[in-house]
């Protein structure tokens, strides 16, 4: 889990007054996940968080699956995936199930709205561009490379510099966490943890917006959109402290382990979550064994589907792999390099590749805007023939 912050102003003591320089007093409120029994923080608003002046229709909001019959390997030309719209309306779904959902996001256009997610955690990847997540905990800067975690139920506005923002967008029914592995009982990140506190940017500005107009908040729940008008804007926080609240850390400050003989996936998992975790591929040295493959054996996904968003560089054991490009790799069938590259591996010290993994533990569906963007003939290119 994250570790405990303090921003701003704050009392003595929790649930207790705390005025204004007016003598009124200041709205506590207190965020959370599982009930009480969860991560949370409290926070202390201008004006009440309530105050609700116009509830809007529901919009439709969620992946259309499509349900296919048979078993295969799957490759989506990601960067055939349009751009479009801003931060909602440009997400689109590629795969999912009822833990997780993955989605592609490349806005054109500026969020002129707030946005909750309120029953997924967010993990942005930034693939290309830059910008500042801004929240009621204060504002989040991003660049190229950085994972974002954005926890349910909390506000925010997505605000891009320049043009050509492409995200990777995971959606987890559950909260997402540092593997437990590498944390002690204490929750501190262990000597052996690939990353550590250091690494975790949480919000550094905090801007208290005491304003009132009309402020639409878009709360996805249900599988819709629900637009809601709030009399307040939703940043007026003049402090607030706990566990819960958004952060970036770079992939590029993963530092990957490595081995005399190849490592398995788990060597590369970032985060976690309910039934899937998150994994990163980052530059790193070969294997060292005299004898090692560099290459993945062959590996049969007994318990879980392996999806694989290939970021920057060559992925030494695929061909014809874009950047951008996702395959998915279902339990059943075995999965390995393809033809010729466990030969080429062999002498190779290091890679730059660059990827993020995701691995269920429940089988994943494919979205129509998946299938539109897939390769036909990828379930085939393990036949050796077509290499010669």
């Amino acid at each position: 889990m994250p570790h405990y912050v303090s921003l701003g102003s704050l009392p003595h003591k929790r649930h207790t007054q705390f005025r204004k320089p007016d003598g009124t007093l200041y709205s506590e409120e207190v965020i959370g996940a599982e009930g009480f029994s969860g991560i949370s923080s409290i926070a202390y608003h201008v004006h009440p968080p309530t105050v609700v002046d116009e509830v809007k229709d529901p919009i439709p909001f969620g992946p259309e699956y499509v349900d296919l019959d048979f078993l295969r390997h799957r490759h989506v030309r990601g960067a055939q995936i349009p751009s479009r719209g801003a931060w909602l309306e440009a997400r689109q779904y590629v795969m999912g199930n009822a833990d997780v959902r993955l989605a592609l996001c490349s806005p054109t256009e500026p969020m002129k709205y707030f946005y909750r997610n309120a029953v997924a955690d967010e993990m942005v990847y930034i693939h290309d561009g830059e910008g500042v997540l801004e929240s009621p905990f204060g504002n989040v800067p991003f660049k190229k490379g950085d994972y974002v975690h954005v926890p349910r139920t909390i506000t925010h506005r997505w605000s891009f510099t320049g043009g050509n923002a492409r995200v990777l967008i995971i959606e987890s029914f559950s909260e997402i966490r540092f593997p437990k592995r590498y944390q002690n009982s204490s929750g501190q990140l262990l000597e052996h943890s690939p990353y550590c506190e250091r690494d975790i940017r949480p919000p550094s500005e905090l801007i208290t917006h005491d304003e009132r107009g009309h402020f639409e908040v878009r709360i996805a729940k249900h599988g819709y959109l629900h637009p809601l008008i709030f009399r307040y804007h939703p940043f007026d926080y003049v402090g607030w402290d706990g566990y819960m609240y958004p952060y970036a850390t770079s992939i590029h400050d993963f530092e990957p382990i490595t081995g005399r003989i190849h490592q398995p996936p788990p060597a590369h998992q970032h985060f976690e979550g309910r039934n899937f975790v998150i994994c990163s591929f980052v530059p790193r040295m070969y294997d060292y064994h005299p004898d090692s493959i560099p290459a993945p054996y062959n590996h049969s996904n007994i318990d879980s589907d392996e999806v694989l968003y290939y970021a920057e560089g060559e992925f030494m054991s695929r061909r014809d792999i874009d950047r951008g490009s996702f395959t998915l790799h279902p339990g059943g069938i075995a999965h390995g390099p393809h033809p010729g590259t466990v030969e080429a591996s062999i002498g190779k010290t290091r890679t730059e590749e660059l990827a993020v993994m995701v691995d269920t533990f429940k089988p994943l569906k494919m979205t129509k805007t998946a299938v539109s963007a897939e390769d036909p003939d990828y379930m085939l290119s393990w036949r050796p023939e077509i290499y010669e």
